[in-house]
């Protein structure tokens, strides 16, 4: 079967809309502010901005110039040859290891936007009341009563969340995805504005700026380290082949060097706007910000009671993880629908199905029972959406991340810093030292990270 002639972003704005689309989702909305609240506020912020700089943006390029260089799928990308030598098949593992940690992120990621979907269908027809103040024993039963004592409402809103994705992406990547992206990005955007200055003008919201900003430096310790890498791979969707694919729809005039700072910039803006959305409406209504997953459906909710209009914003902040979720669920959908089109010549409709169903059935179900009917199984103290979370954002993502550093460092060399050469804006010196970086550096600190998580 002749392989179609492989399709290009309209414009480098789009392609920039869809990765930032990509890499914000819930790893900045959700993930991303329970981890600061967890890890003592500024300390985490600034360790984050830190590596988002040092390890972040030269990992974008590196996942760049794997994706455009051949422009294939995140498997067969790392095939070909380099530097006259053809690259062992053997490298293609580092394509699947991103694949299982792109099943892994999905396995739970779309039931949180089923969890997202269910909020708002609740608070729009009152069974989550957030006109007068409530308490944590009010959004506890309210969780519970929604996916704990029972399965159906869950799997029926990921399933609707599912839907949207599979109508999407039929359409394809450019009249599908981009299409979509091109609106949906800026809505994101103008309802994360809206929730921002609503909640700076709360009374006391500035303990929770203080608490946000203010660094408290005997917090950061080796987990921390590990856990502020896993999330800049997690926030920058670095790991599991979606850089990677969206790169291989690139032109080879695009500049590289500019689109991968560009990305790693917007990431940061919004992971840390996400944080002005969240702190200063928790401290202003005396809830604790160390509440950890269930930060954004148990505590938040109570945040909302305590404002005017509260349900109004509530939904405003709803649509907008929604949102935030779809531009990413997109993309990642995309990894294995490309793979199963592009290196096993399967239709493209077929590959969603099949993509979906098999993301539904393994993944998305055992998630969601895990949460109720199977929440007694525990697997190294972890239920199963856990499980998922954790392997993925802590272990898949890093190692998949590392894979990519040696592959383009020690074994496409050259090739790698040719690819970078059509962005007359990037001077030699500068691909230089990126490539020097990323050949030494990254890997030893990926590595050296990695494993302080299971020493210490």
């Amino acid at each position: 079967m002749k392989q179609p002639t492989k399709q290009t972003w309209s414009s480098q704005i789009t392609y920039i809309l869809t990765v930032a689309g990509a890499t914000i989702g819930f790893g900045a909305t959700w993930r991303f502010p329970y981890l600061v609240g967890e890890n003592g506020g500024g300390a985490y912020v600034f360790v984050f901005c830190i590596a988002m700089l040092m390890i972040g943006i030269p990992m974008i390029l590196v996942e760049n110039v794997i994706g455009r260089r051949l422009r294939k799928n995140s498997i067969d990308a790392f095939s070909g040859s380099a530097n006259g030598k053809a690259i062992p098949k053997i490298w293609q593992l580092v394509g699947w290891l991103g694949v299982l940690g792109a099943f892994g992120i999905m396995a739970f990621y779309m039931v949180l936007g089923g969890e997202v979907l269910a909020y708002i269908i609740g608070i729009l027809n009152h069974s989550l009341s957030l006109t007068s103040p409530i308490t944590a024993a009010t959004t506890n039963a309210y969780y519970t009563f929604m996916f704990e004592d029972n399965a159906t409402m869950l799997i029926i809103c990921t399933m609707i969340f599912i839907l949207i994705n599979w109508l999407i992406l039929a359409k394809g990547v450019i009249a599908g995805i981009e299409r979509s992206v091109k609106y949906l990005m800026p809505l994101l955007f103008i309802c994360l504005v809206i929730m921002i200055c609503r909640n700076i003008t709360l009374p006391g919201a500035m303990e929770g700026i203080r608490f946000y900003l203010e660094p408290d430096f005997s917090k950061i310790t080796p987990k921390l380290f590990i856990q502020v890498l896993g999330q800049v791979f997690f926030a920058l969707s670095l790991g599991f082949g979606v850089i990677i694919t969206l790169s291989s729809f690139l032109d080879k005039k695009e500049k590289l060097v500019r689109t991968a700072t560009i990305t790693g910039i917007i990431n940061t803006i919004i992971a840390v706007m996400a944080g002005f959305m969240i702190f200063p409406s928790l401290l202003s209504s005396g809830i604790p910000v160390d509440s950890g997953s269930s930060l954004v459906f148990k505590s938040l909710p109570i945040a909302f009671s305590n404002m005017w209009a509260g349900n109004y914003f509530a939904i405003v902040f709803f649509s907008l993880l929604l949102i935030a979720a779809l531009t990413t669920t997109l993309p990642i959908y995309e990894v294995i629908i490309t793979i199963l089109e592009e290196k096993f010549n399967i239709a493209r409709q077929k590959a969603i199905y099949i993509t979906i169903s098999v993301i539904f059935v393994c993944g998305n179900l055992p998630s969601i029972l895990s949460l109720n009917v199977w929440k007694h199984i525990k697997i190294c103290n972890r239920n199963i959406f856990d499980l998922f979370n954790d392997i993925s954002g802590d272990i898949l993502f890093v190692l998949t991340a590392l894979g990519c550093a040696i592959f383009v460092g020690w074994v496409l060399q050259d090739d790698a810093k040719k690819e970078l050469q059509n962005d007359t804006t990037a001077k030699s010196w500068i691909i230089d030292l990126w490539f020097y970086y990323v050949k030494y550096v990254v890997p030893f600190v990926i590595v050296a990270i990695f494993i302080s998580n299971f020493v210490f």
